[in-house]
């Protein structure tokens, strides 16, 4: 699959889950504040966060696939995961502590909490519910049938955490307002409020805490680093890896770099025409290694080598 067809697959799934948010949260809005519930005024707040991250998502697919430029020669692939930490703020400010203080708040009131439009509320989460969980099927859909599932695709991981916690936080809801009608105690309402708004939280450092790894700098997976230095083992003019460094640029773009000792007797035309097909052969292999850099240095003659020291370097 392109990496084009991939983003408008992806772009097709947030604007699904945008177009449930925008809905279910005014309904949710609505129904929550005619019904004074403390549990649908918190998902009411969920869903505007979430709507607002997937405007953050829309904007990270266009902006991320911008080409390479003087300034950022690397390409503007890292643009996914500055989008991506933006939603995972707005996930903890807007959803996470506005929700965790409504359940407070209701806990703190003095007064007679009224169940007059509970009805109305719990058929707004009813029709949240499918709307959510539509979102979520199709997001799931998306990676059942996209080579290599999720990936490190962090627009779709936000969406699918979105629409699942989205999902949860509905249940918890309607559980805190049934219960709430059944016993005429807030206690319960402001429990499922707060416990939205730890979830959210959770959600928020978890997604937050990826983009931040990927900011700075990922390395790939260890399994793929291990293939990329077998094959740079298996090269026949390489006497030895000193070194293998890799970066993640994006999510189809590999920096990968690697500090070489070539095999004694090769000419600078040989060394030149050596790396070249070396570096060939990497992107050939890794087709998202757009950018290989080798550190070629001639090793010493095998002579002035032990075996112990040989294979300690190896």
């Amino acid at each position: 699959m392109t990496e084009d067809k991939k983003d408008r697959k992806t772009r097709l799934t947030v604007l699904v889950a945008l177009g449930a948010n925008l809905l279910i949260a005014a309904a949710k809005a609505a129904a929550g504040v005619l019904a004074g519930s403390p549990a649908l005024l918190s998902e009411a707040a969920h869903s505007v966060a979430d709507s607002m991250n997937e405007v953050f998502l829309l904007a990270a697919l266009r902006r991320s696939r911008r080409p390479a430029d003087q300034r950022h020669p690397f390409g503007y692939g890292k643009e996914r995961y500055f989008w991506s930490l933006l939603a995972a703020v707005g996930i903890f400010v807007m959803g996470g502590c506005f929700s965790f203080l409504q359940g407070v708040q209701a806990l703190r009131s003095q007064e007679q909490e009224s169940t007059g439009g509970y009805v109305i509320g719990l058929s707004v989460l009813g029709v949240a519910l499918v709307a959510e969980g539509g979102s979520l099927l199709r997001a799931l859909y998306q990676v059942r049938r996209q080579p290599g599932g999720i990936g490190g695709d962090p627009a779709l991981r936000t969406v699918i955490a979105e629409d699942g916690t989205a999902v949860l936080g509905v249940l918890l809801a309607g559980a805190g307002m049934a219960l709430h009608m059944v016993t005429g105690r807030v206690v319960w309402e402001a429990s499922a409020s707060m416990a939205i708004g730890l979830l959210l939280v959770y959600v928020a450092y978890r997604l937050g805490k990826e983009a931040r790894d990927q900011l700075i700098g990922e390395a790939v997976d260890p399994e793929l680093r291990r293939r990329i230095r077998a094959l740079l083992d298996e090269q026949p003019e390489i006497d030895n890896v000193a070194d293998l460094l890799t970066m993640r640029l994006g999510l189809d773009s590999t920096l990968v770099a690697a500090r070489i000792d070539l095999r004694p007797g090769l000419d600078s035309e040989e060394v030149e025409l050596v790396s070249e097909r070396i570096k060939a052969a990497v992107a050939k292999a890794w087709p998202e290694a757009h950018h290989v850099f080798l550190d070629i240095t001639d090793a010493p003659p095998d002579a002035q080598r032990s075996p112990a020291t040989r294979d300690a370097s190896a």
